[in-house]
């Protein structure tokens, strides 16, 4: 396995004990939240749970506060379609999607951008959305329309694995153009 990172063995450690204590800030506030099952996995942020594994899902005021606890702290803080993600530094997909093709493929992603489709699911994807001239949501990001600081240029008519198995077959006549986010 290949692992690139941001930030340095060092800055991720000190990162590291700053997200313990925004953790259990958001867990004093909020205390029907969760950390995400997949946290011992996470090497660059912490992950809070509003859906995945919290029954009831968390309302959105709830949502809201743990984007701003992070915030508050000096943390990203960016929806996904289960989780509140949080990081200290100014990177995203997007910034980190431009490294992999440079240092990976050799390409500079820019030159090829309309030949790559990009396919996210909510708010934390809107810098891959903007970027790609094929930026593909499934349905679910419908969910978070209000959210959304750009909108997917097409959207599928199912959601989740459904949604991406409609994209990659491609013969759906059930694709919107982004302007169903209006809708």
């Amino acid at each position: 396995m290949i692992r690139r990172y941001w930030k340095s063995d060092s800055q991720r450690e000190a990162d590291r004990v700053s997200l313990e204590n925004v953790k259990k800030t958001i867990l004093e506030q909020i205390p029907d939240a969760r950390i995400s099952a997949d946290h011992a996995y996470r090497e660059a942020d912490l992950a809070i749970d509003f859906c995945e594994d919290v029954i009831p899902p968390l309302p959105d005021e709830a949502v809201m506060k743990i984007v701003h606890l992070f915030e508050s702290a000096g943390a990203q803080a960016k929806i996904s379609s289960i989780h509140v993600n949080g990081w200290f530094g100014e990177y995203d997909k997007l910034k980190m999607a431009l490294i992999f093709f440079q240092e990976v493929f050799g390409v500079d992603l820019e030159g090829i951008r309309d030949q790559v489709v990009f396919s996210g699911d909510s708010p934390n994807d809107c810098p891959m959305f903007a970027y790609f001239t094929h930026s593909v949501g499934v349905a679910n990001v419908l969910h978070f329309r209000e959210k959304l600081s750009h909108e997917p240029a097409w959207i599928t008519g199912r959601e989740g694995g459904f949604g991406f198995a409609e994209m990659v077959d491609g013969r759906s006549g059930r694709w919107f153009r982004g302007e169903a986010l209006s809708a």
